[in-house]
């Protein structure tokens, strides 16, 4: 199953693939050294094919959900959070 990544979270890159699609209306191939592997970017979109609409600091480019990992902690989880609710 797919992962699924709100717009606007932050995400970093787990692995390089073989190249890398520009988000640009009309995609080009790059190659893979254009991102580097733990740059983090900024989800921009979810395009069809399963793609993701990343923003890097070298440009936008779209990468599959396997190259990517969330860095935003749960929101759900946080125990701070928790605490504070059960107080009130």
């Amino acid at each position: 199953m797919p992962k699924e990544f709100p717009i606007g979270s932050k995400v970093r890159v787990v692995a390089l693939p073989p190249y890398v699609k520009t988000a640009d209306p009309m995609p080009m191939l790059r190659p893979p050294e254009v991102i580097n592997l733990g740059e983090e970017g900024i989800v921009l979109d979810r395009r069809p094919g399963g793609y993701w609409g990343i923003r890097f600091s070298r440009g936008a480019f779209l990468l599959d959900s396997q190259y990517i990992e969330s860095t935003d902690p749960p929101s759900e989880s946080t125990p701070g959070d928790n605490n504070s609710n059960q107080e009130l």
